[in-house]
């Protein structure tokens, strides 16, 4: 049975802790990447042989993580129980975990390919909940890579699925293709020109939902928004992905709009904010998360409209993965005091923003 500990091989190919590793998808390479962070696709299964997680008790759980485990060989799966509550953080902060997977340990996992643009959670809600995040607006290329694991592990473990009904989930609003498709947006544009309201209930009324910047909260930070698809019963995986596609590329159309709008009519205002927002990263000596997101927002702005050349989507995508607070916590020691992480987050974006990275 390939159970791992993190602490014995919880490493990069290069032997490297891959909690240091920055992610692929935040590579800042894909379409549309200054507007579009990321896409990605997750898969809900259960396996037919099994009661689903909801239904199991801690013996059962634990049957189907050593089931799971012998017949995947090609990726390491790691159980819960041998991370620390800290790594659990880090785990949750990299979307790698939900909360709900960590409300209890016995039995369950993760399984984590290596630059983690492909990740599976072992005993959620469901037996497995699989996902691909790609750099970009690239749903497509999320689903190839995904539907491709979805094949394989359908062959070694037996999917629960119905003819009528498609894939069988613990959630119905999951049964049919299992599938959720998202896009990680920022569109500060939007928001300043008070758009953002009316656009967010409009896409709401022909089902999508819209999150902040962390997925599983409805608060916005920074003008990054998750939009992701509804309801699967009775659609196809490519129906989904393609009219989510479409959504996304009017959002980025309406965007760009309100930034031209924005630097005709308040151009200068527009640069100072910017600048400023620069100013205040480069120098200061305490900073707390919503404050790195909400001024990495304006910068990220700059970026877009081409007014800061020096600065790489690459690197502010960094940023937001490691100034949380048990990322940097793993790069710097963790601190004792709030003070302590609000003075080392700083320090931390100076030294990268300095660099002109």
């Amino acid at each position: 049975m390939k159970v791992e500990n993190p602490a014995e091989r919880c490493t990069s190919s290069g032997g490297e802790d891959f909690f240091n590793i920055t992610p692929l998808w935040s590579s800042g390479e894909g379409i549309y990447s200054e507007i579009v962070l990321s896409s990605r696709i997750r898969l809900a299964r259960n396996l037919a042989a099994f009661k689903f997680p909801i239904l199991s008790s801690v013996k059962e759980i634990e049957e189907v993580f050593a089931f799971i485990s012998e017949r995947i060989s090609f990726v390491p799966i790691f159980s819960l129980a041998h991370f620390s509550a800290f790594e659990h953080k880090l785990l949750l902060e990299r979307h790698l975990v939900s909360n709900e997977l960590l409300k209890e340990i016995a039995g369950r996992g993760v399984g984590i390919f290596s630059g983690e643009s492909i990740s599976f959670m072992l005993n959620e809600e469901d037996h497995l909940r699989m996902q691909s995040i790609v750099s970009g607006l690239e749903l497509a290329l999320a689903y190839k890579k995904l539907n491709e694991l979805d094949d394989t592990f359908s062959t070694s473990l037996g999917f629960a699925f119905s003819p009528k009904f498609g894939y069988l989930t613990s959630c119905p609003t999951n049964v049919g293709t299992g599938m959720r498709a998202s896009v990680l947006l920022h569109l500060p544009a939007l928001v300043h020109s008070s758009k953002i309201r009316k656009i967010v209930d409009n896409l709401a009324s022909i089902g999508f939902i819209v999150r902040g910047f962390h997925s599983e909260s409805a608060h916005i930070e920074g003008n990054f928004f998750h939009l992701s698809t509804q309801p699967t019963i009775g659609r196809k995986e490519e129906d989904l992905i393609s009219g989510l596609h479409k959504i996304v590329m009017q959002l980025i159309e309406y965007e760009n709009s309100a930034r031209e709008l924005l630097l005709k009519n308040a151009h200068l205002q527009v640069e100072d904010k910017i600048w400023r927002a620069m100013s205040i990263l480069k120098s200061a000596r305490l900073l707390s998360v919503d404050e790195f997101v909400n001024l990495s927002s304006a910068v990220r702005l700059g970026v877009g409209l081409g007014i800061l050349k020096d600065v790489k989507i690459s690197t502010l995508n960094q940023l937001l993965i490691f100034v949380q607070p048990a990322h940097l916590g793993k790069l710097l020691g963790e601190p004792k005091e709030l003070a302590e992480y609000d003075m080392r987050r700083a320090m931390y974006v100076r030294e990268l923003l300095n660099k002109g990275g």
